[in-house]
C-alpha cells in the first residue's frame, strides 16, 4: 500500500511539472515549526516583463491564494498570512502527521491582473517529540515580522540564554488574534502580539521555574506591570522581551499516554444467543406539566378579568350621585359649555341660520333679552363702548 502511495505521489509531481508549474520540494518534521516565504520578486520574474515595452521595471502589488492540491483550502495545521499586497506572504505551521502533500500558490498581479501558479511539495516525516516545551508571549511583535528566518534566529538566541541551553527548536508560532486577542489601534506603538512555543531535551532553567512560583504569580494581576528579574532578562532587542506573566511550561514526560484504540470487530454477532433489544422507558405522566403550564395561568387570567370588571362596573358613582356632589355654579357652567357646543355644531350643518344668541352683544342667557342696537352711520363706532356709556361721544376725532 505504501508503494502505491509513493508511485501516485510521484505521478502527481510529474504531472504538475508537465503542466508548466514549478515544484519546490520541502522537508518537514512532525512537531516542528515550518515557515516558507513567498518572495514577490521571484514571482514578478515569471510575469510578462513590462520592460520589453517601456524599458521600465514596475514593483507591482501582488496577492497570493494558497490551497492544497485538489482541495479548496489549506490543511488544518498550515496557515497563510500577508499584510498588504506590497509585502511578501508566509506559509507557516506545525505538521501533525507524516504525509506528502502538494500546495498550490496562485499569484495575482494587481496592476495587470495576470496570474501564475507555483506548487510546493511538502515531505513530512516523523520525528521525536521534544519532552520539555515552553510558550512565551511577545507583546511587541507581529506575526509577519517574526516569520523571517533572521528574526527567528534573534528570538532563538535570547530564549537560549533564558533557558540556559543551545539545544532549542521552534515548535509553533501563533498570532495573538488567533488566540482571542484584541485588534490593536492603527497607531505607532500598538502591536498584535505573538505566541512563540519552543522545545528542548533539557529541563527548564531556574528562571523559567521561578515564573511559576506562587509568590511571583500573586504579582501577575490584570493590568499590573511585572518586571522581569534582573538575572533573567536576556532580551537583546526590546521587541523580543517576553511577558513574564504569560509563560507556560509543558513537561510531556509527566503526561499519561493516550488509551489504546479499541479493536474493530467484524460487525457480526456471534452465534449461540439471541439479541434482546433494550426495554422501552417508563411512561411519563404529563398531567403536572399541563397543570403548571396551562391551568394555573388560565386561572390567574380569569381572576384578573373578574377584578378588573369589579373595578370598572361596581365601583362607579353614577351621574346622579356625581351631580349631587358638584357645585351648582360649576355644573351650570358645564351645561352652558355643552349647550353652546351643540349650537355651534347645528350652525356648522346649516350655514344659512341666524347667528347664535351667545354671540350677540349684551345677551342675557337666562331671559334671552337683548338691548336695541345703536343706530349710527359710521361703521367704525365701537359697539361695546356705546352700550356701556350711551352719552359718550363715540365719533372718531381727527
Amino acid at each position: 500500500m505504501a508503494g502505491c502511495r509513493s508511485w501516485f505521489f510521484f505521478l502527481a509531481v510529474s504531472a504538475v511539472s508537465a503542466w508548466g508549474a514549478s515544484a519546490h520540494p520541502e522537508a518537514l518534521q512532525v512537531g516542528k515549526l515550518f515557515t516558507y516565504e513567498l518572495d514577490r520578486e521571484i514571482f514578478l520574474k515569471d510575469f510578462e516583463p513590462m520592460s520589453k515595452l517601456f524599458s521600465q521595471w514596475y514593483d507591482d502589488p501582488m496577492v497570493f491564494k494558497c490551497n492544497r492540491q485538489n482541495f479548496p483550502d489549506l490543511p488544518g495545521w498550515l496557515r497563510f498570512t500577508q499584510r498588504t499586497p506590497s509585502d511578501n506572504g508566509f506559509l507557516y505551521g506545525t505538521p501533525t502527521t507524516a504525509e506528502s502533500i502538494v500546495i498550490e500558490v496562485h499569484a495575482i498581479n494587481k496592476r495587470s491582473y495576470a496570474a501564475i501558479r507555483h506548487t510546493i511539495i511538502l515531505e513530512i516525516k516523523d520525528a521525536s517529540v521534544l519532552p520539555y516545551q515552553a510558550e512565551f508571549f511577545l507583546p511587541l511583535r507581529e506575526i509577519e515580522k517574526v516569520l523571517p528566518s533572521t528574526v527567528q534566529n534573534d528570538i532563538k538566541e535570547d530564549l537560549q540564554k533564558l533557558w540556559n541551553t543551545t539545544v532549542l527548536e521552534f515548535v509553533n508560532i501563533t498570532n495573538a488574534l488567533d488566540r482571542g486577542g484584541r485588534v490593536p489601534l492603527p497607531v505607532p506603538g500598538h502591536f498584535e502580539g505573538v505566541y512563540v512555543k519552543v522545545g528542548s531535551d533539557q529541563y527548564f532553567s531556574s528562571c523559567l521555574q521561578r515564573s511559576l512560583t506562587a509568590e511571583y504569580q500573586k504579582l501577575c494581576k490584570p493590568g499590573a506591570k511585572v518586571k522581569t528579574p534582573g538575572d533573567c532578562n536576556f532580551c537583546s532587542i526590546s521587541s523580543n522581551c517576553v511577558s513574564w506573566c504569560k509563560i507556560e511550561l509543558f513537561d510531556l514526560t509527566l503526561q499519561t499516554p493516550p488509551p489504546p484504540a479499541p479493536t474493530v470487530g467484524s460487525g457480526i454477532l456471534e452465534s449461540g444467543f439471541d439479541f434482546s433489544p433494550p426495554e422501552s422507558p417508563e411512561s411519563r405522566d404529563f398531567l403536572p406539566d399541563y397543570i403548571v403550564t396551562v391551568i394555573v395561568p388560565l386561572i390567574l387570567a380569569v381572576i384578573l378579568c373578574l377584578l378588573l370588571a369589579f373595578i370598572m362596573f361596581c365601583r362607579r358613582e353614577g351621574v346622579a350621585k356625581r351631580n349631587a356632589k358638584t357645585n351648582q355654579i360649576q355644573l351650570y357652567h358645564h351645561h352652558t359649555i355643552h349647550d353652546n357646543t351643540e349650537e355651534l355644531r347645528n350652525m356648522a350643518g346649516q350655514r344659512g341660520a341666524s347667528p347664535p344668541l351667545s354671540t350677540l352683544p349684551m345677551f342675557n342667557s337666562r331671559t334671552g333679552e337683548r338691548p336695541p342696537l345703536l343706530q349710527s352711520d359710521s361703521p367704525s363706532i365701537p359697539l361695546i363702548m356705546a352700550q356701556h356709556d350711551p352719552f359718550c361721544d363715540t365719533l372718531p376725532r381727527k
